[in-house]
């Protein structure tokens, strides 16, 4: 039977390529947006409006709704961020981005705003897209790993940036058994959890059934996300 029914477990962690792809597209929306209002010199206009009596300037209001709205994604993204890392997920990794580019947006609005208030009725589109820039970035690098995880690439860190130092441990843990003369790890991400082969090379085959299960132990016990390594016995790893 399949294993990643089993598992209950299709490659998981990029379910939320919708996400992925949302993030993407909302920064090259922005950019785009950006880019046309600024070469159709669009002048952007904000009106006043009565207010306990008072005649108020509505780019106040707007300013203020838009500090207001930028708070809780600010604080949640701060938060999911240390999670993601910790837990290794990826999924909670691209909302964290998400999270950051709602914040973004929101303060590039208020610094177009800003900018109206003074007369330079191209601050709003400069703001907005030297911001999404950065939203354009992170959805793109979200894209790509998730992309490359479906291609069964080598174990990355939640922010996909560096190897995963996971085979490096396994492979240390099954050379410090005596009867292990070598051994060589390759693993895959399967959703949230690490699947995969280790090949050794064995110092002599007296019990090696019994051998291969303490190897197999061995190599699953060192990270609570390795769910399935094979412990493939080889004369050499040339």
């Amino acid at each position: 039977m399949d294993h990643n029914r089993l598992h209950g477990n299709d490659h998981s962690g990029c379910q939320s390529d919708d996400g992925r792809v949302a993030l993407l597209g909302f920064g090259l929306y922005i950019f785009t947006d950006s880019i046309i209002k600024l070469i159709e010199a669009e002048h952007p206009t904000i009106q006043t409006v009565a207010l306990f009596g008072q005649r108020v300037w509505l780019g106040w209001l707007m300013i203020a709704a838009l500090i207001y709205s930028v708070i809780p994604p600010f604080i949640l993204g701060r938060m999911k961020l240390p999670l993601a890392q910790e837990l290794h997920e990826k999924a909670l990794m691209t909302d964290a981005n998400i999270n950051k580019g709602d914040w973004l947006s929101g303060l590039a609005g208020v610094l177009g705003i800003l900018g109206i208030a003074y007369g330079y009725w191209w601050a709003d589109s400069i703001a907005a897209g030297f911001i999404s820039l950065e939203i354009i970035r992170d959805g793109f690098s979200d894209l790509k790993n998730c992309i490359a995880q479906l291609m069964n690439r080598r174990p990355t860190d939640a922010e996909g940036n560096m190897d995963d130092p996971v085979l490096g441990k396994i492979q240390q843990e099954l050379e410090r058994l005596d009867w292990v003369a070598k051994a060589r790890v390759r693993l895959r991400e399967d959703g949230d959890v690490l699947t995969g082969e280790a090949f050794i090379v064995p110092r002599d085959e007296n019990g090696l059934l019994d051998r291969l299960r303490q190897a197999s132990d061995v190599a699953n016990a060192v990270d609570w996300r390795l769910y399935d390594v094979n412990i493939v016995a080889v004369r050499s790893l040339e």
